[in-house]
C-alpha cells in the first residue's frame, strides 16, 4: 500500500474545520489503497484554540501517528493555555495597550505565525519518517501557514518527493491581517514565502474557487497544478442521529462570532418579527465576543437568547438538528467571497434551512444555492431576511432535492487519491 505524510499542525484533541478535515482524509484513505502517515504536534507543547476530546474516538488504531515537542511562543502571551486567542489574536482583539503591542510582536516578530515554533522539530521527524516508511508522497496543510514552510524545506532536501499544499484560508489576504499591524518588511517577508511556497509546490488546494482564484492571480502559471477540494460532511455522523422540529421558531448559529461578523441586518429582521408578534429562540452554540452578545441581547430583548459554551462535534451537530434554522455569517472583508466555513457542510448535510448573510455571488452562496436548501442575503437585507423567516415559519422543511453527495468525505477523499496518481 502506497504511503502518504500528512502533515497537520491541528490534530486531535484540537477541534475546527482543520482538524476534521484531515481526521476525514485519513478515516477514508485505506480504502483507497493508500496509508496515510500523520506527523503533528505533541499536545503537551500545542496551542490550540478550542479542543474536542470527542474526535479522538474517530482515530483508528491502525493509524501510525508522530508526534514531537514544539516551542509554545503563545505562552508569552498569557501562561495559561487554555485562554490561548483563536485565529492569532482575531478573534479577541482587544483594544488595550498590552493586546495592541502583543497582535505587533506576533505580526512582525514570528512570521508567518507563532506556532512555527513546531518547523524545527517537525522537519527532522518528517526527515526520519521519509527515509524510514519510504514516503514518496508529503502533504502540508494550513493554517498555519508556518506549516507549509516545513513542506517547503523538506522539497528542497528531497527534490523527488511529491509535495501538495493545503490551502485551507487566505495567507497574506486574511481578513484579521492588519490586526497584526506588520510593517512593511514584515509584509514583504510573509509574501515572500507565500510566492515561494506557491512556485514550489507539486499541486496546491484550496477549498473554495475564489480562494483558488486568489493564489493563482498572485502566481501566473500555476493554473494546471491548483485543485479544489472543498471540505465536507461524513454521512456516519448523522447516521444514528435524528433530526427534530421545535414547536417555536429557532435559530441556531454554531461557531465562533467575533467582532467581524456583521449581525445589525439580521437583528433588524427579528425586531420585525417581533413587531409582528412572533416569537423565537436564539441559540449561539460556541465563541461571541462580548460586542457581540451585547448587541444580540439589546435588539432581541423580548426574545429567548442562549449562548452556550463550545460543545463537541456530536453534540454540536445534535443542535443542528433540533432547531429550525441554520443562520450562518460570513465576515465582512475584501476577500469574503472566498470565506466557506467547515460548518456549512455539515448545515447542508442536516437537512436544515440556512440562512447565510454574507455576499451574495460568493463561493458560501453558490454552494447553498446548489445543495437547495438555503438563501443567501446582503449584510443590511433586513427585509429579505425577515422574509425568509417568516417563510420558514409556514413551511419549515424548503428542502428541495439536490444531490449533495458530491460534499460527503469518501467522495472528497476519492478527489484527492486521484490528484495523488496524477503527481
Amino acid at each position: 500500500m502506497d504511503k502518504v505524510l500528512i502533515i497537520t499542525y491541528y490534530w486531535p484533541p484540537g477541534s475546527g474545520a482543520g482538524v476534521q478535515r484531515w481526521l476525514k482524509f485519513a478515516k477514508y484513505l485505506p480504502s483507497f489503497g493508500i496509508e496515510p502517515v500523520i506527523l503533528t504536534v505533541d499536545t503537551e507543547y500545542a496551542a490550540y484554540p478550542a479542543t474536542d476530546n470527542s474526535l479522538e474516538r474517530e482515530i483508528s488504531s491502525e493509524l501510525k501517528i508522530y508526534k514531537t515537542r514544539a516551542t509554545d511562543y503563545f505562552r508569552i502571551y498569557n501562561y495559561d493555555k487554555k485562554k490561548i486567542p483563536s485565529a492569532g489574536f482575531a478573534v479577541n482583539a482587544g483594544k488595550g495597550i498590552k493586546d495592541k503591542i502583543m497582535r505587533f510582536i506576533r505580526g512582525n516578530l514570528f512570521i508567518p505565525d507563532p506556532r512555527k515554533g513546531w518547523n524545527k522539530y517537525a522537519f527532522r521527524k518528517a526527515c526520519d519518517i521519509i527515509l524510514n516508511d519510504s514516503i514518496k508522497h508529503i502533504i502540508t496543510t494550513s493554517p498555519p501557514h508556518s506549516t507549509q514552510l516545513i513542506g517547503l524545506k523538506l522539497k528542497k532536501k528531497f527534490p523527488d518527493i511529491k509535495w501538495i499544499a493545503d490551502l485551507r484560508d487566505p495567507w497574506t489576504d486574511i481578513y484579521y491581517y492588519d490586526q497584526f499591524y506588520p510593517t512593511f518588511i514584515s509584509k514583504m517577508i510573509d509574501r515572500s514565502f507565500e510566492i515561494e511556497v506557491l512556485k514550489s509546490a507539486d499541486k496546491i488546494i484550496t477549498v473554495g474557487k475564489s480562494l483558488r482564484d486568489l493564489f493563482i492571480n498572485k502566481l501566473p502559471g500555476i493554473e494546471k497544478k491548483t485543485e479544489v477540494i472543498t471540505n465536507g460532511f461524513d454521512e456516519d455522523d448523522f447516521r444514528e442521529l435524528k433530526a427534530t422540529n421545535p414547536e417555536t421558531l429557532t435559530i441556531s448559529y454554531i461557531g465562533t462570532l467575533s467582532d467581524a461578523y456583521p449581525i445589525g441586518g439580521f437583528l433588524d429582521a427579528l425586531q420585525s418579527l417581533l413587531a409582528k408578534n412572533i416569537d423565537f429562540n436564539l441559540k449561539f452554540v460556541g465563541t461571541v465576543s462580548p460586542k457581540q452578545k451585547e448587541l444580540v441581547l439589546s435588539g432581541t430583548a423580548k426574545s429567548s437568547v442562549d449562548f452556550i459554551p463550545y460543545v463537541d462535534h456530536t453534540i454540536a451537530i445534535n443542535y443542528m438538528l433540533g432547531t429550525t434554522v441554520l443562520l450562518l455569517i460570513i465576515p465582512d472583508h475584501q476577500s469574503n467571497k472566498s470565506i466557506i466555513t467547515g460548518k456549512l457542510f455539515e448545515y447542508i448535510a442536516s437537512g436544515k434551512p440556512v440562512l447565510c448573510i454574507g455576499p451574495t455571488d460568493g463561493d458560501a452562496a453558490e454552494i447553498i444555492k446548489d445543495a437547495g436548501n438555503g438563501s443567501t442575503f446582503k449584510y443590511n437585507d433586513s427585509s429579505g431576511i425577515r422574509d425568509f423567516l417568516s417563510a420558514i415559519i409556514d413551511n419549515p422543511l424548503i428542502r428541495e432535492e439536490h444531490n449533495i453527495s458530491s460534499y460527503s468525505r469518501k467522495n472528497l477523499t476519492s478527489k484527492l487519491v486521484t490528484i495523488l496518481k496524477e503527481i
